[in-house]
């Protein structure tokens, strides 16, 4: 997909991939939390102010008063944040409306940002490093600053996605254009945690590609949460959705560091990583559970009773990691409740599906069932002792108890879970959960209520556990960068090579030149965009007029050459007669002209010259790197997942194991 940045001097509403006047819930609930967040900023600068004051301060009285104030402060702050944790438990929000009884998935909010004023910074920058009339690329500032307030309220698609992408592209070249290494331009990049509100401003532009790249994952999560997963297409869109935003934490995680804010820590971004792989496990199992129970048969029932062993193992490991002190004390609870709701939920409907597998087969088992059987209550420590040893049962009346078993351990999680889902209070206003606990409840109490129906006298044993496995496997997707194709703005400056802000080069010069009609100017060029003076000949015009070896030919008259190629560069010469015009500059920090190293952005130069008043050489040692180049270590990723791939072989793996395969390639 080629799409260039538009230019952004129309209203904000007609932005591409934008929708600030979207009344739905999620727009209503974005625009809470960014109030939220100025309030809670406000707060925070009431306390600072006053708690500066009482260390300053001797006066006992006035002491008092700042004491009494700093507690008003705090409890606002508590109030708020109180407020924020609603907010962000509220997960019923971003869910497919139509799907009444599906399990919820947990979406993230967008990090908010204040506007930036990026004209007179940038004026400044060009005037000073360029020796441009800022003026000049007014234009393309407001366009800058059009894109970026367009991208505080992307629409919840693929064209929201899209915006932020090119936004994160462009940033490409407006970090080489003005952001120097060894010096900042007084622009201060604020964003609020998309958790708790905290402000976190920083001059560096990291920390701006950063959290735009955390909004690019949380759009993921937010278009994975609203796909309607009763029927198969919209589970296919739910998994690529979470595995993109995997992809995109593993990625940030792994690309930036000194995160100012806690969405951005390490160990935030590693729970986030392993919550979207386990949401994108649970969206596979709701896909081989869209088969009623009862026209699987045994096989299909322990395949998919050790799927969903699998996906309760997978949240019993991301439970872990929330557990961690630094993560525990900064996810709302509600997202640690669900987590560990989850867990015991899908490893109720293990027994159920493995229970329905043997009470509702007729005859002998295959050989390919009582392997099954075998594996899935393979143990590898000691289990609770049973009468006898029915972890593949021999006859009819051994599969029933062993049957009975597991339904009876199923009935007992699911209980378990609807105990956990009760202790929570944001959980027990989420509807569509409910309602999915609760059939699944009634479910196994009804098959169970049938078989206690029937006269039984036999000891009730306590069923093996279940061993998770799985037999497909699923790929993070990483970001393709490439994808999103932008131009540069501010390409008038010129190469971005050559003109960007870690280059110095003296003040631009004009050096007229005459010669005869008898002779040539005496200097040769080389290369394109822009062109370099290669040679200059003794007693030449040239070397009288002042031209010295290694100087840049940015216009020729009136003709501004900074990105013209070589042949235009030598027509334009030869069109001059006996008079030629140039504006040269002449860079201080790097040798261009005789580069020791061949440097990523300037190719070899050719030594093959022919004078005729000027070289020929058509070789090129500049090339604009477009953002795609720039991120083509990632090329060979594709962006489709593969439907569910399978892997061959039933073998357990932890999802920290697992984690290496997802592990997203540096850019």
């Amino acid at each position: 997909m080629f799409v260039n940045m538009k230019v952004m001097n129309k209203p904000e509403e007609e932005q591409n991939g934008s929708d600030p006047r979207a009344a739905t819930c999620r727009g209503k609930l974005q625009y809470r939390r960014s109030k939220l967040n100025q309030e809670m900023n406000k707060e925070m600068m009431m306390r600072n102010g006053a708690e500066k004051l009482f260390k300053v301060t001797t006066n006992k009285k006035m002491q008092e008063m700042v004491a009494l104030e700093l507690s008003f402060v705090n409890s606002n702050l508590q109030l708020l944040k109180e407020q924020l944790a609603e907010l962000n438990s509220s997960v019923q929000m971003y869910q497919d409306e139509s799907a009444q009884q599906l399990v919820p998935m947990i979406p993230l909010g967008l990090k908010e940002t204040k506007d930036i004023n990026f004209v007179e910074p940038f004026k400044d920058f060009i005037l000073e490093h360029y020796r441009e009339d800022g003026n000049h690329y007014e234009t393309s500032i407001q366009e800058l600053m059009g894109i970026r307030q367009a991208l505080k309220t992307p629409s919840r698609d693929q064209s929201g996605v899209q915006l932020l992408f090119e936004y994160y592209n462009l940033l490409y070249y407006v970090e080489r254009r003005f952001f120097p290494p060894h010096r900042n331009l007084g622009i201060f990049f604020e964003w609020f945690d998309s958790l708790t509100g905290v402000p976190s401003t920083q001059k560096t532009i990291a920390f701006e590609k950063a959290s735009i790249l955390f909004n690019i994952a949380s759009l993921y999560t937010q278009i994975g949460a609203k796909q309607n997963r009763t029927k198969s297409p919209g589970v296919d869109a739910a998994v690529d959705s979470f595995l993109r935003a995997a992809g995109m934490f593993c990625y940030i995680r792994e690309n930036f560091s000194n995160a100012p804010s806690m969405d951005l820590a390490p160990d935030t971004l590693e729970t986030l990583t392993y919550l979207m792989l386990a949401q994108a496990r649970e969206c596979l199992f709701e896909k081989l559970s869209l088969t009623p129970v009862e026209k699987m048969g045994i096989e299909i029932c322990l395949d998919t009773a050790q799927e969903a062993a699998e996906v309760s193992e997978v949240y019993n490991h991301v439970h872990k990691v929330m557990s961690r002190p630094t993560v525990k004390n900064y996810v709302p609870y509600s997202w640690i409740s669900l987590v560990c709701v989850k867990s015991e939920h899908y490893k109720a409907l293990a027994h159920y599906y493995v229970a329905v597998g043997l009470l509702d087969h007729i005859g002998e088992l295959s050989d390919s069932a009582k392997l099954g059987l075998a594996f899935l209550h393979r143990q590898d420590q000691k289990t609770t002792t049973t009468p006898f040893d029915i972890n593949v049962p021999k006859n009819t009346d051994e599969r029933r108890q062993l049957g009975k078993a597991h339904l009876r351990e199923a009935l007992y999680l699911h209980e378990e879970a609807l105990r956990l889902h009760r202790m929570c209070r944001q959980l027990r206003q989420v509807d569509t959960l409910q309602n999915r606990l609760r059939v699944d409840h009634d479910a196994t109490l009804n098959r169970y209520a049938d078989i206690e129906e029937e006269d039984d006298f036999q000891e009730i044993i306590d069923p093996p556990d279940i061993q998770a496995s799985t037999k497909y496997q699923l790929s993070l997707t990483p970001p393709d960068f490439s994808q999103y194709k932008v131009k540069d703005i501010f390409q008038e400056l010129g190469p971005i090579s050559i003109f960007s802000a870690r280059h110095q080069w003296t003040a631009p010069r004009v050096l007229h030149i005459k010669k005869d009609s008898m002779s040539n100017y005496g200097f040769s060029v080389r290369g394109d965009a822009p062109v370099i003076v290669a040679g200059v000949d003794c007693n030449s015009p040239a070397e009288e007029a002042g031209m010295i070896e290694g100087y840049f030919i940015i216009s020729i008259g009136e003709k501004d050459t900074r990105w013209s190629q070589h042949e235009e560069v030598v027509e334009l010469i030869k069109n001059t007669g006996n008079e030629l015009t140039v504006k040269v500059i002449t860079p201080l920090n790097q040798n261009f002209l005789h580069p020791k190293t061949n440097s990523p952005s300037v190719s070899p130069m050719s030594t093959t010259s022919s004078n005729c008043g000027m070289s020929s050489d058509s070789s090129i040692y500049h090339t604009v790197r477009s953002v795609s180049s720039a991120k083509s270590k990632d090329s060979h990723k594709r962006l489709t997942w593969g439907n569910f791939f399978r892997r061959g072989g039933m073998k357990q793996q932890d999802l920290s194991i697992r984690s290496q395969q997802y592990s997203a390639t540096r850019n």
